[in-house]
């Protein structure tokens, strides 16, 4: 459930501000509206923290093996001071390689020039010989003028390299007239090749003791990142402390004031320790248009979900609804149905008991939810006789008859069908399944927005039925278009005056008719109240406007039940990947030699096929909960966590 809230705003005297606040986080009750803090005080702290998550992030980087490595303590400002140094040389170094990059760069564009030092020209001009580097194409270099004085230094396939030779100083940019527009002066160095070069060498050796230096401070990457946290507190509370608004520039005699939000469950504390402190509070409803956090109370089960929506970083509006436990109710089954495997459920549960020996206390949910997901998986892989991908005339014939006829080839096999037609009848089978969760879980959803607005007195109600029928409607149309095939099942769209048969029942020869008129008629019902605000007219008239995202929508009812057979697609996937994994191992097995290679290439495959299950999960699990099925809700999923200012 959604715990409710309420709105609280909290008068103290300037001059016991900063103790209010220390009290107020000692409580750790109120979620505070957001406040802009300003000051030198808070700004000298987030430089300090911008430092010290540039120097965690340098000494990441530089990838210091951590074995064996004793982490050291120091004060604070000690740590601060590491920081700082830790930045300053991770700058210096970065400035050496953008300087030993142009160095590099300006050698190479004079290496066809050998070595070359301007002072050496600089001595010649002092004697009257000014010498300037020219590049020529080589097939332009004979049509120099006889008067323009040349010295060919070298030649290559494409171009030739030469002095150009004048007795005076030329003008900036002033060429003789004898000389051919290819041919461009070379740009002197202000440094010889051989202090480039030798420049490059310190700077390489500079870079060594850098990079020296940052790995002895790899010692602090503890003391840095304990900091850090620290004074994340401090900065949440000097900008709520230079945040608080106050009512005149007296400190002494003004007031200042702070608001938030408390669950009602916590409101008598709050009051408690309010009267005690002597602060004014004042409680209230919150309005429509305040930015009302959102607090979680389930049971240890449905909290199971928690660590799944703490990783997506999904939280339901204040004022939208809690669905952690259909969430965690169809994302085991999800789950289970990618993977598809008790081989790899079983391999889950043990990792989920690894993680439950190695949890902290109170931190075993994400590893019990683990363990669960393992033990789901187990079950449906047993059900659809899949153990590792092994073929099934392989495993013991008690695996097998454990498996469901329903979902299971073996199964069907066993109980004497063809292959062909054992395949095709459990994939027609899993294929209905998994349509068949899309009605169920989307029917959740309209029935409980119907009650919702049934609870509020609104005819939205009546839309919501409407929007159900049309969802029943729909699946019969999926049914009919999607796995129809005309031996295992039929689902005719038109009444043909034989009785239909629904999953082993004889349905009436109209029920087709009855499916059609039920998808049309809750249609109707959505059409008339889906808008409804007080009045039917209106309602009408708003559909009217949006005739084609209502027409729209239909669409949409048919392709989010349709897109539950992705649960079906990928598993098909994934058994098919396990196969291939078997086949490639089996020609090898039973050889003594190869032993190794098999294990090797069995934990490769499997393993990756477990990833991109994993993946699969991520994309396609999540999805139907927080897109399809929060669709269906109204939910957008825009809530803020709540977060109490505390210590």
């Amino acid at each position: 459930m959604i715990v409710p809230m309420k709105k609280v705003s909290l008068v103290i005297l300037s001059r016991e501000k900063e103790a209010a606040l220390k009290t107020l986080r000692a409580s750790g009750l109120v979620h505070l509206q957001n406040v802009e803090g300003k000051g030198e005080r808070l700004s000298e702290l987030k430089n300090v923290s911008a430092k010290l998550r540039a120097a965690q992030a340098i000494l990441a980087e530089m990838k210091i093996p951590q074995k064996n490595l004793k982490m050291v303590s120091v004060s604070n400002e000690e740590t601060a001071l590491r920081a700082e140094k830790i930045v300053a040389l991770a700058e210096r170094k970065k400035a050496l390689l953008d300087k030993i990059a142009q160095s590099a760069a300006e050698l190479e564009r004079l290496s066809p020039w050998g070595i070359v030092n301007p002072s050496d020209l600089a001595f010649l001009s002092q004697k009257g010989i000014h010498l300037s580097l020219y590049e020529i194409p080589s097939d332009k270099y004979n049509l120099i003028g006889e008067d323009v004085k040349t010295l060919l230094v070298n030649s290559s396939k494409t171009t030739k390299r030469f002095l150009l030779i004048s007795e005076t100083e030329a003008e900036k940019g002033e060429r003789p007239a004898g000389l051919v527009p290819e041919a461009y002066q070379v740009v002197l160095p202000e440094k010889s090749s051989d202090e480039i070069a030798a420049e490059i060498d310190s700077a390489k050796n500079e870079i060594s003791k850098i990079e020296a230096d940052l790995v002895e401070s790899a010692v602090f990457a503890k003391s840095l990142s304990d900091y850090e946290k620290s004074l994340e507190k401090e900065i949440e509370f000097e900008s709520v402390y230079s945040g608080m608004e106050q009512d005149a520039e007296e400190k002494n005699t003004s007031l200042s004031w702070i608001s938030g939000f408390v669950p009602v469950d916590s409101l008598a504390a709050l009051k408690e320790t309010a009267a005690r402190s002597n602060w004014a509070l004042l409680c209230e409803d919150p309005s429509e248009d305040d930015p009302v956090p959102t607090k979680l109370k389930n049971n240890k089960l449905v909290s199971l979900i928690y660590p799944l929506t703490d990783f997506l970083d999904v939280t339901p509006g204040y004022r939208e609804f809690d669905i952690s436990a259909w969430f965690l109710l169809f994302f085991c089954v999800f789950f289970s149905m990618i993977f598809a495997d008790a081989g790899y459920g079983a391999l889950i549960a043990v990792v989920g008991l690894i993680l439950a020996g190695k949890a902290k206390k109170g931190q075993k949910s994400l590893s019990a939810l683990v363990v669960l997901l393992g033990a789901c998986t187990m079950v449906w892989g047993v059900l659809t006789c899949s153990y590792f991908g092994v073929n099934a005339s392989l495993l013991p014939p008690q695996l097998v008859s454990l498996s469901s006829s329903l979902f299971s080839q073996p199964k069907l096999v066993l109980q004497g069908m063809s292959a062909e037609a054992a395949k095709s009848l459990a994939d027609k089978n899993q294929q209905i399944f998994c349509f068949t969760l899309a009605l169920i879980q989307l029917s959740i959803a309209h029935i409980t927005c119907c009650v919702s607005n049934a609870r509020q007195k609104s005819l939205k109600a009546a839309g919501d039925f409407g929007a159900l029928l049309q969802l029943w409607g729909t699946f019969y149309v999926v049914l009919s278009m999607v796995v129809a095939d005309g031996v295992n099942y039929t689902f005719p769209l038109m009444d043909n005056g034989q009785s239909v048969n629904l999953f082993g029942f004889a349905a009436p020869h109209y029920f087709p008719t009855a499916a059609l008129g039920v998808l049309g008629f809750g249609f109707l019902l959505n059409f008339i109240f889906s808008n409804y605000e007080g009045s039917v007219g209106k309602s009408i008239l708003e559909s009217l406007k949006n005739i084609i995202s209502v027409l729209l929508g239909i669409v949409n009812v048919f392709s989010d039940i349709v897109s539950y057979i992705r649960l079906w697609a990928v598993a098909l996937a994934g058994a098919a990947i396990s196969n291939t994994v078997n086949e490639m191992a089996g020609p090898m097995l039973g050889k003594l030699s190869m032993i190794i290679v098999v294990v090797i290439l069995l934990c490769f495959g499997h393993g990756l096929n477990m990833i991109l299950n994993a993946l699969s999960v991520i994309v396609h699990g999540v999805r139907l909960n927080t897109l399809e099925f929060s669709q269906h809700l109204g939910m957008a999923w825009s809530g803020t966590k709540y977060k109490p200012f505390s210590n």
